[in-house]
């Protein structure tokens, strides 16, 4: 099992080490509230692979295929605010090849009796998000993406000036 501490600096950064204010960051994550109601939500169960499916509470089931059809309406819509995605290029959460993925994790054998791709796929979620972001653009949205190389999960506090710059250029070019 990992420790809040290990969690945040093999998981979440892009290169094992301690952050500054180490200590808070682990307090604010202890805070997280936790649950079916909270974080990371419920589930329901499934006769498929990997027998558990999205529940319709908390951040995690939010971003499933459940509910993100709604994301046609970003698409559509109008007035269209500019879109920043900052993101580390280490980051292994939102990923093409997910950590957190049941489709990565399975054919690691992470997770028993994993059906194959062609089942359950993985899902290449830079991917996704780009070619979303890429339906935006092309309906007249304006998008920019930066990548914040020596930052993983948490860009903005592992390479705080690098996020900081990019955020507030973002705000001052959608004044």
């Amino acid at each position: 099992m990992f420790s809040r501490r290990s969690l945040l600096r093999n998981a979440l950064l892009a290169q094992p080490r301690v952050l500054d204010r180490e200590d808070a960051i682990v307090d604010a994550m202890l805070a997280t509230h936790l649950g079916e109601y909270d974080y990371p939500g419920d589930a329901v169960p499934s006769a498929n692979w990997p027998f558990v499916a999205p529940g319709v509470w908390g951040p995690n089931n939010a971003l499933s295929p459940k509910f993100t059809a709604e994301a046609a309406g970003v698409i559509a819509a109008a007035p269209k605010p500019p879109i920043l995605w900052v993101r580390g290029a280490g980051d292994r959460i939102v990923s093409d090849a997910s950590i957190t993925d049941m489709g990565t994790l399975g054919p690691t054998g992470v997770i028993p009796n994993y059906p194959g791709a062609e089942v359950y796929p993985p899902q290449p979620m830079v991917a996704q998000i780009r070619h979303m972001l890429d339906a935006y653009a092309a309906v007249g949205g304006t998008c920019e993406e930066v990548v914040i190389d020596g930052a993983g999960h948490m860009p903005f506090l592992e390479q705080p000036k690098d996020f900081n710059e990019a955020f507030h250029d973002h705000l001052r070019s959608s004044e």
